[in-house]
């Protein structure tokens, strides 16, 4: 059983940048590719970005080219790097789970945190 605290979530004006943090636990982390989704109020969640075991990384046309995940395995730890942030942004942010191959659809992954909310103010 894996369990995903994300952090780093807050409030920031339109262009900044914020670093969002997931620390798993009770897993082996570098068995699984990560993923960030994220849900505004009134939406679907929608996938944000994903690292493979190996490294590799797949973005949504929304966030490609402003936003960068990475893993540290020796931290247990994935962290996705927003710039240029738009106020189209905020949501809810998810970090998620899977064992193996990188998928981009929310029913495909079986390990959840709990949410950190981005705010950004226009």
């Amino acid at each position: 059983q894996v369990q995903l605290v994300e952090s780093g979530g807050g409030l920031v004006q339109a262009g900044g940048s914020l670093r969002l943090a997931c620390a798993a636990s009770g897993g082996t982390f570098s068995a699984y590719t990560m993923a960030w989704f994220r849900q505004a109020p009134g939406k679907d969640r929608e996938f944000a970005a994903a690292i493979s075991r190996s490294g590799t990384t797949v973005y949504s046309d929304s966030v490609r080219g402003r936003f960068t995940v990475s893993r540290d395995n020796a931290k247990n730890t994935v962290y996705l790097e927003m710039n240029s942030l738009k106020p189209e942004d905020s949501a809810a942010y998810y970090c998620a789970a899977r064992v193996f191959f990188l998928r981009t659809e929310e029913k495909d992954y079986e390990y959840w945190g709990q949410g950190t909310q981005v705010t950004v103010s226009s």
